[in-house]
């Protein structure tokens, strides 16, 4: 629209007025025009821009729900793990002594054998132990015979007497019965005699007591041994027997866990020269008894090694279940957010986010026991809380073990 601009009067006194007094009129309705155009600009702009702020950030109704990660408040049996030392040994280990001194006659093994219960080891030749059991054999025939002959005679004589009382003195009878009684006495200790040679030679056969292997030999044939049972002489032993089927596994158990060992409890049991095999055991025994030097308890476990895959004096890694909490309140460690005073994000039943402060009892690697604050089927927001605020609807995800961040 354009403004029409007045001629100046070219005569009369309007000639004369100031030229600003007689533009003043149109001036101030130019003015206006302007104005008006400007708010209406500004209008427009304003209502252009909420448009896109609108279309840019839609209200929270319209908003889709933002997908979280949650896992489920469930009852378990938490508990901490402590890696203990120790050492594999047999079941059980002999050093086999001779019972007789003598020479070596033959061994039948060397170390590295594996035996059976009863199996001959070794023989001893001992000459003189053979030449006592040949006298005793011959004095127990010998009074076999006199027995024999003074048995016959009192039978015989005590026949008579009953046949024809008082045909021969009782002198002359208990003569003869006294003459049987020593002779079955001297035959009793020559039988004795001959048993107690007999048991000294089979002392020179040594045989394993039990099933295992030969892990050491100390004596070859022809060497002298000492007997075993002599306690003035060191004697030598021939061979050394372990049982590596059955390994004892002993282990010190710190005063602060002594309370949770039990007899039966299961153990995991790592072995670093096996590739770090593991093994599942059991505690055995305890000795009950607290060391003072060491304020540590020996605790035992039994293992079966049927294929000797294990040998005595490998280390290894006892894997003991301490601070045992039975069907507790769990909830995995990440979840949980502040030190001082924790809190945890839960899903409430409206689909909500909801900060609920709670207590917590054993911390393990990945679980907290929850004491106070949930209940068992609880949702509890899993991942980085900055993503959401309380009181915003979401959707839960379940996350599994397998799955689970």
């Amino acid at each position: 629209m354009e403004l029409e601009t007045p001629p100046p009067p070219s005569s009369g006194p309007e000639a004369t007025e100031p030229v600003a007094r007689r533009w003043k009129p149109w001036l101030r309705t130019a003015l206006n025009w302007k104005i008006l155009l400007s708010v209406a600009v500004v209008a427009i702009l304003l209502f252009i821009l909420k448009g896109r702020q609108t279309d840019a950030h839609p209200s929270a109704d319209n908003a889709a729900a933002i997908t979280v990660a949650v896992a489920k408040v469930t009852r378990e049996d938490l508990f901490n793990e402590i890696p203990i030392p120790a050492e594999f040994r047999p079941y059980a280990e002999v050093e086999l002594h001779a019972k007789v001194s003598g020479y070596v006659d033959r061994i039948n093994v060397d170390f590295g054998d594996k035996v059976k219960c009863g199996q001959l080891l070794a023989t001893l030749e001992v000459p003189e132990l053979r030449d006592q059991l040949h006298s005793a054999l011959a004095m127990q025939q010998r009074d076999a015979a006199d027995y024999t002959n003074a048995h016959l005679i009192y039978t015989r004589l005590q026949t008579v007497n009953q046949q024809h009382p008082n045909l021969m003195a009782q002198q002359d009878l208990d003569t003869a019965q006294a003459k049987d009684n020593s002779a079955a006495a001297a035959l009793a200790a020559a039988k004795a005699e001959v048993e107690r040679y007999e048991t000294l030679m089979n002392y020179t056969r040594i045989t394993a007591p039990f099933d295992g292997i030969i892990t050491r030999r100390y004596a070859d044939p022809g060497a002298l041994i000492q007997a075993g049972t002599a306690s003035e002489t060191q004697s030598l032993p021939l061979v050394r027997v372990s049982d590596n089927y059955h390994l004892r596994l002993d282990f010190p158990v710190s005063v602060q866990y002594v309370k949770d060992i039990h007899v039966g409890d299961p153990v995991t049991i790592q072995v670093d020269s096996l590739g770090n095999k593991a093994f599942a055991g059991t505690i055995t025994r305890a000795t009950g008894k607290v060391t003072q030097d060491t304020r540590t308890m020996i605790v035992e476990v039994e293992m079966t090694n049927s294929n000797l895959q294990i040998v005595p004096g490998m280390y290894a890694a006892v894997n003991l279940k301490v601070q045992r909490h039975p069907q507790v309140l769990a909830i995995p460690s990440q979840v949980v957010g502040g030190e001082k005073n924790p809190t945890v994000y839960v899903v409430n039943d409206n689909s909500e986010i909801e900060a609920r402060p709670i207590t917590l009892g054993l911390e393990t690697p990945n679980k907290y026991e929850v004491a106070s604050g949930l209940k068992e089927g609880d949702l509890v927001m899993v991942g980085n809380r900055s993503l959401v605020h309380p009181g915003e609807k979401v959707e839960p995800l379940l996350m599994t073990n397998s799955v689970a961040p």
